[in-house]
């Protein structure tokens, strides 16, 4: 029983380190990862897309969660006065581009939301948990400037009161 639990906790460790590497987060002030990826209607969208307007790019670990489904209604909700700011939002995970377009129709949601299937733009931002048998985003959102720099990274979000953070950090940025 020992020599079982000397074998399985170092495997048991790996797989957990591995969970919590979700890649480097880009920081405030850098340039945001360029990225082009399908959206719930299979059309293919990149950064470089939403040059000229702040974009809210949000990872989220799972269509139709509890969490998800708040934060996504949260924005529905908020967005006409974040596009009265200038901003668009764009919501990535790991499901698929069905799984987004079923997702969107079920809560009327207006926004675009990214299929990263495979993971790699997640893990260039810092967001992918990757535990072989099971990969998600974890929840985190850039503010990304029109220049396409990241003007601030949110790590702690409380999903039904992050579009209005957002909103006020978008009114006290000088136009």
């Amino acid at each position: 029983m020992k020599v079982a639990l000397l074998l399985i906790l170092p495997l048991l460790a790996w797989i957990f380190w591995r969970a919590l590497d979700t890649g480097t987060t880009p920081k405030a002030g850098t340039p945001a990862p360029d990225f082009r990826l399908p959206d719930q209607n299979g059309i293919s969208h990149a950064l470089s897309d939403y040059a000229g307007r702040w974009l809210v790019l949000y990872f989220y670990p799972r269509d139709d969660t509890p969490g998800c489904t708040r934060e996504a209604c949260a924005f529905r909700d908020s967005l006409a006065r974040l596009e009265a700011t200038g901003a668009s939002v764009a919501g990535i995970s790991v499901d698929s581009q069905e799984s987004h377009q079923q997702f969107a129709a079920k809560y009327a949601l207006p926004f675009t939301l990214l299929a990263d299937t495979d993971g790699n733009v997640a893990r260039h931002y810092g967001a992918l948990m990757d535990w072989k048998l099971l990969r998600m985003s974890r929840r985190i959102t850039f503010l990304i400037s029109p220049t396409g720099t990241i003007q601030r990274v949110y790590e702690h979000i409380d999903p039904s009161r992050h579009a209005d953070e957002i909103l006020a950090d978008l009114a006290g940025i000088p136009q």
